[in-house]
């Protein structure tokens, strides 16, 4: 067997991919609907509801725990790795997106001034991060998939 066709019946894989996938979709189409602006880059970029980052890890540990176990070193590994991706996600990342919203404000004001050498076209990217209950919907939606996988 090649290696895609191995990795597209790995059930533990295609879990995590699917709950991805969901999210993503279902953060594209809550943009549409509150912005009434189709963005492409949606389906890809991070930010916003619900997190695809919980929804993944989340739907990872759920398909290992039905695999293995909640006994299983595997099980221990996915569940900490999705507490540290969850927490970074909520954290490090949301901070990120709030620092660059205020930054690219100075910028504009600047720019509104009369400040060229400073330009809000080489605008930083605000939409990283995710508060506690996109984190939260992410994380349900992942182990919701993973259920609908195995049972």
């Amino acid at each position: 067997m090649n290696f895609f066709t191995e990795l597209f019946q790995n059930k533990i894989f295609m879990v995590a991919a699917t709950s991805w996938f969901v999210a993503q979709v279902i953060k594209t189409i809550i943009h549409f609907i509150l912005s009434k602006e189709f963005l492409l880059e949606r389906m890809v970029g991070s930010g916003g509801m619900p997190s695809s980052h919980s929804s993944t890890v989340t739907a990872l540990a759920t398909a290992i725990y039905f695999e293995f176990g909640a006994s299983s070193y595997q099980f221990a590994i996915a569940v900490i790795f999705a507490i540290i991706v969850m927490y970074d996600a909520r954290g490090v990342r949301r901070e990120t997106g709030i620092q660059a919203k205020l930054l690219n404000d100075i910028i504009k004001t600047f720019e509104d001034m009369g400040r060229k050498e400073i330009s809000a076209h080489d605008k930083l990217k605000e939409f990283v991060g995710h508060t506690p209950l996109q984190v939260l919907i992410g994380a349900i939606l992942g182990i919701f998939i993973a259920f609908l996988f195995y049972r």
